[in-house]
């Protein structure tokens, strides 16, 4: 187990000196032309430092940044699994890196026949009658599929459906998606088990229910044990079901949602699939759909528009269909991030998807077992992928969640997702991947230990946490309130909470 240490010195960010350059233009072999005085700045203080110390500086930054090659990333509903070389390399080949999406599809064929079979084989993982990949994310690939069910419902004319069931489990994204579509959220309390409660939901649906927006497993890492009959309800009342699929990496290869009567899902293809994200992206959320909203799904689809002979491959291009939200996206989709989609599910194949289901969830029960003792478990049953602890203790008060968190960061690990769901007090979100290693998951579980014996022993070794990192304990609520978006500013590692806001 990595050992907390001393503290870094602080990282200096003014190193502009008057004078030095980084890069130095040559003659032009043109007349000079004087620049309108419009457009030019006498205030515009750009830094002056050189290329050596520029590209230094930006070196350490970035052996600063945390990242699942550097160290364990358990951020819970994230899946921020190890991400293969291999998928790497497969997105960087020249015919796929420097296509233009404006190109004639005569001359993107092999681009096109990989989204194509991308399609196919979501469709085959999910239990769905169609995909698109149109979404850029899993939020985007959630309003995706609400506006699909609210134009599913006023085709029919079927204008009083303006309701979306949302579980107090769900992702913060639901209700987001919800309003964007101009609709009305409900939300449905958990059971004492942490699955919907089916007596409220009963009792919630009506004329008026456009649909339910259900995660399975849900955020508490827990299968919901009466999916069929949720999904039974919501479908009786005339109501559609949203699948969030975000947590997609438990059921790979065992269940399929569109075998449980979900009408339309989005895929993290870069969670369950491996793409590395964080820090805005790259994402893609494409949406599969049940066989009543493919005349729905966002345009353009990828389609073969000739069948191959026993010389020739298919011919591939674009299909609209017929009753299509429209474009959800400038041009095809995240190709990048499909690309390494397609070279992981074919790396991997079906087995391989389940075998990694299979273990994810064997991680998660494996790290559980070793820290439950320790932590309050709010849902005592077994876990899938993830799972939600307490991060507080009744006998000591004065000990958050947050403090739990910021101390890992002393042991070299990325905190966990924290204070979600809300559902759960002081709530700590692990998910661990099948990635790991028994060896990690023991030395994360011996420092969530420490930290347990700490919070009893030695509390204020939490609250004053992180000790070892660049930069100490922020004040989050002071930096949200005031901004300062300058660089050209040297800041203290622990600020005094006192002192001026704008000193």
């Amino acid at each position: 187990m990595i050992s907390p240490n001393k503290r870094e010195e602080p990282l200096v960010y003014e190193l502009s000196r008057p004078g030095r350059r980084g890069i130095q233009f040559p003659d032009p072999d043109v007349p000079r032309t004087k620049l309108p005085s419009s457009l030019l700045r006498e205030d515009l203080n750009l830094p002056e430092i050189t290329q050596l110390d520029a590209v230094r500086h930006f070196q350490r930054l970035s052996q600063l940044n945390h990242s699942i090659d550097s160290g364990f990333y358990p951020l819970g509903s994230c899946t921020m699994k190890y991400n293969p070389r291999v998928n790497e390399d497969a997105a960087r080949i020249p015919g796929f890196l420097y296509t233009h999406p404006l190109q004639d599809t005569n001359t993107v064929q092999g681009s096109l026949a990989l989204m194509h079979e991308l399609q196919e084989w979501l469709k085959e993982i999910g239990g769905f009658a169609g995909v698109s990949l149109q979404p850029a994310a899993g939020a985007h690939g959630e309003l995706s599929g609400i506006l699909m069910i609210r134009a599913y419902h006023l085709a029919r004319g079927d204008k009083g459906r303006r309701k979306i069931l949302i579980p107090d489990s769900a992702h913060g994204t639901n209700p987001a998606s919800t309003t964007m579509s101009g609709l009305e959220l409900i939300e449905l309390p958990s059971d004492k088990r942490g699955n919907v409660d089916v007596k409220v939901l009963r009792s919630a649906c009506s004329e008026n229910v456009a649909g339910l927006m259900i995660t399975n497993p849900n955020t508490l890492g827990l299968f919901e044990e009466h999916i069929e009959e949720v999904v039974d309800i919501v479908h009786d009342c005339g109501g559609l079901i949203y699948g969030d699929g975000a947590n997609m990496n438990a059921l790979t290869g065992i269940v399929r949602p569109g075998d449980l009567g979900f009408d339309v899902m989005h895929y993290n293809l870069h969670k369950t699939f491996s793409t590395p994200h964080g820090g805005g992206g790259p994402g893609s959320g494409p949406v599969g759909v049940s066989e009543r909203l493919m005349d729905f799904l966002p345009d353009p689809l990828v389609t073969i528009i000739e069948d191959s002979d026993e010389d020739e491959p298919p011919l591939y291009g674009f299909k609209t269909p017929p009753k299509t939200i429209g474009r959800m996206k400038a041009f095809n989709g995240q190709f990048g991030t499909l690309v390494r989609a397609y070279a992981y599910i074919r790396a991997h194949g079906g087995d391989g998807l389940r075998g990694n289901a299979e273990h994810a969830v064997l991680n998660a029960n494996y790290l559980l077992s070793k820290v439950r003792d320790a932590y309050h478990l709010p849902f005592e049953r077994t876990c899938l992928h993830e799972f939600v602890i307490e991060g507080r203790w009744r006998d000591v008060p004065n000990v958050h969640a947050l403090d739990i968190s910021k101390r890992l960061m002393d042991y070299g690990f990325h905190p966990p997702t924290n204070y979600f769901p809300l559902i759960v007090k002081e709530a700590l979100m692990i998910e661990p991947t099948e990635t790991e290693s028994r060896e990690t998951l023991d030395a994360f579980a011996d420092a969530l230990l420490e930290i347990a014996a700490a919070a009893h022993n030695n509390p204020d070794e939490l609250r004053t946490a992180p000790q070892t990192t660049p930069v100490g304990r922020i004040d989050e609520v002071r930096a949200a309130r005031n901004l300062v978006l300058c660089c050209h500013t040297q800041y203290p590692s622990n600020p005094d909470p006192s002192a001026d806001p704008e000193s």
